[in-house]
């Protein structure tokens, strides 16, 4: 949890404002003229009722409560109750990847981008989000809430999230086999990682979280770099987290193996998890965020 100097600092201050800004910018092309949630569920049985709030639907007002008790009562369904999103974003070292010239955010910075938007969207929808920042030791959980509150404590952990130091390594499993623990009720839980793991045990952990009755969802962040491996003189390269020294070696040499690599990887994540009954949609970081992510929504709300 942050503590409230960290969240006063006036750097992280701008860090969050200008990160809810461009969430809200990805949101209202997705939500102007809607009402539906993309993350809702299938059920629309009635639940309960509850006191109402400022904020709350007036549409789900029940004026025979009201008439009995002489006090405002909002309907709540089965939708509303028992469904929550888990936003779940990789902050190991590989997430930081960035082309030197500046053109294109981080990886990190994009998976940021798009969790805020959806915090935002969620909750503007009346459900709750909660968020999970991981490497491997080091985590953040912010329990599911809703309310521009909630949305700006999820917005201020991602605005101070910083890459995990490059000898924690990450382990992505062991986050999977964690949330499958904790989240009892089913819920949704969007996933936004390169997947740079153990492949085997990644892509086991995120069926599991499909078998334990959740609705999953890959949102598979990778640099253009990754998929094109455009270099092509002789290159340093560097290992983000645990792996050999930096070497220098022709580029050029090395890209047909690497290429078809990255093609087998990505082939195999995508078709194990739709395997699994998992979404997955590939993110590159070149991508307008706001596109990609209303796309994706967009095709979402159609199959439900």
């Amino acid at each position: 949890m942050l503590s409230q100097g960290e969240v006063l600092d006036p750097e992280i201050l701008d860090r969050v404002a200008g990160l809810e800004l461009a969430a809200r910018k990805v949101v209202e092309g997705f939500v102007t003229g809607r009402h539906d949630s993309p993350f809702k569920g299938s059920s629309v049985e009635f639940r309960q009722h509850r006191e109402y709030t400022a904020g709350d639907d007036l549409r789900r007002l029940d004026w025979k409560v009201f008439a009995k008790k002489d006090r405002f009562y909002v309907r709540e369904y089965e939708e509303e109750t028992n469904v929550k999103t888990y936003l779940v974003v990789d902050t190991s070292r590989s997430m930081a990847y960035a082309p030197a010239s500046g053109a294109r955010p981080s990886k990190l910075r994009y998976a940021k981008l798009i969790a805020a938007a959806l915090a935002k969207l969620v909750s503007d929808a009346r459900d709750l989000v909660g968020l999970a920042l991981w490497a491997k030791t080091d985590a953040l959980f912010l329990p599911p809430k809703n309310g521009d509150g909630h949305v700006h404590e999820i917005a201020s952990a991602l605005a101070s999230a910083q890459p995990a130091d490059a000898a924690t390594g990450t382990d992505l499993g062991a986050l999977f086999e964690e949330l499958s623990a904790k989240v009892r009720h089913r819920s949704i839980v969007v996933i936004l990682s390169d997947l740079f793991d153990d492949r085997t045990r990644v892509l086991e952990g995120i069926a599991r979280v499909a078998q334990r009755g959740h609705d999953a969802v890959v949102m598979h962040v990778l640099d253009p770099d990754e998929l094109t491996f455009p270099f092509d003189r002789m290159t340093r390269f560097e290992a983000l987290e645990s792996g050999p020294l930096p070497v220098t070696v022709d580029a050029r040499a090395l890209r047909e193996a690497y290429l078809a690599e990255m093609n087998t990887f990505t082939t195999d994540v995508r078709s194990r998890c739709l395997a699994a009954g998992v979404d997955h949609l590939l993110l590159d970081t070149s991508q307008d965020p706001g596109t990609a992510l209303a796309s994706y929504l967009a095709r979402r709300l159609m199959t439900r």
